[in-house]
């Protein structure tokens, strides 16, 4: 089956996006040849990025495939006498479509870190990835690596601030993420809200933009007036309210968090873990 394919080198991809260092790391130990692997012996990539796929585009995609052959083979790796997916999910899911044996593959030595990286790279290019799933697929990379996002930056050519803004999302409510996801609204709807610590408050302004059909302008002067009215508020009681709270901040060795609206509301103090809850309430006692 292999002769009725072209054999070719990968795309700028991973050029493109990884630094030359990087790139070279994945080239140097791989053939630019590829293999015919049996489709049974090849387990999905715990590391995609990619969580939504549209089963309308993988049929299309089959049926090209079906008519014209397969352009560029998938890439896996060797693992425990079987073969792990790098990248080409919805390429490998075409071929199970079209219930063929086997798949052209590049068979590559790549770490579990590295996977992810191939991954996310693939991944990151194409249009059709939300961008929770991009963000997630970045701040995975930066925890499990233990980089910066400036190192980050460095690694998948894009600018820190593009990063951080994606990472962002991920502090939205999960029904607004969903919100992103399936295109109720777009990024910038969601950027929007993030500048609101309240979720409950998020999700009243998320359904007032499905509801309005809001732009995202119209989203950032909700959110800009609702913020200095929050100032506005803080400001009528900080002069004596807070200079009183600083004193018991540093009275109980803590941190203090209050909450106000309509003059009502809650003072509560935060902790990190139980010895440090158990330390608090010891000074309590003791006051």
């Amino acid at each position: 089956m292999a002769k009725a394919y072209r054999k070719r080198a990968l795309g700028r991809g991973l050029s493109a996006i990884l630094s030359d260092e990087d790139n070279n790391r994945f080239t140097k130990s791989a053939s630019l040849n590829f293999d015919e692997i049996e489709i049974d012996l090849i387990d999905l990539n715990p590391y995609q990025p990619r969580t939504n796929f549209n089963q309308k585009d993988i049929y299309e995609l089959a049926s090209s495939i079906k008519e014209l052959g397969l352009i560029q083979p998938i890439t896996i790796k060797t693992k425990d006498n079987r073969y792990e997916l790098i990248s080409g999910e919805r390429r490998l899911r075409a071929f199970k479509i079209l219930k063929l044996k086997s798949i052209p593959a590049y068979v590559r030595k790549a770490d579990d870190q590295a996977s992810l990286e191939m991954a996310l790279v693939e991944n990151i290019q194409r249009k059709d990835l939300d961008p929770i799933e991009i963000a997630i697929s970045y701040n995975r990379l930066i925890e499990e690596l233990s980089i910066s996002h400036e190192e980050m930056s460095k690694r998948v050519g894009k600018d820190r601030s593009t990063i951080s803004n994606y990472i962002r999302l991920l502090k939205l409510d999960p029904i607004i993420q969903s919100g992103i996801r399936d295109n109720f609204i777009s990024m910038g709807h969601g950027r929007s809200l993030i500048n609101i610590n309240s979720k409950e408050t998020q999700l009243i302004i998320y359904e007032k933009i499905l509801r309005n059909g809001l732009s995202v302008r119209q989203t950032e002067k909700i959110v800009k007036e609702l913020n200095n009215k929050k100032v506005s508020r803080v400001t009528n009681y900080n002069e004596g309210l807070l200079k009183k709270i600083k004193l018991l901040e540093t009275k109980y060795k803590t941190t203090l968090e209050l909450k106000m609206r309509n003059e009502k509301g809650q003072l509560s103090f935060k902790f990190k873990n139980v010895a440090e809850l158990n330390k608090l309430i010891k000074r309590l006692n003791e006051s």
